[in-house]
């Protein structure tokens, strides 16, 4: 049987990376607040 869980980095990185994350204002309003860690 196969496993449900097929990682896949590019794929990941594309919905979650910081890059992805940056495109979508998330990192600039966690800039403005002042955050040590902008993304994980």
């Amino acid at each position: 049987m196969k496993r449900t869980f097929q990682p896949n980095n590019r794929k990941k990185s594309k919905k979650q990376g910081f890059l992805a994350r940056s495109e979508s204002k998330i990192i600039a309003n966690r800039r403005r607040k002042g955050r040590k860690n902008l993304a994980h």
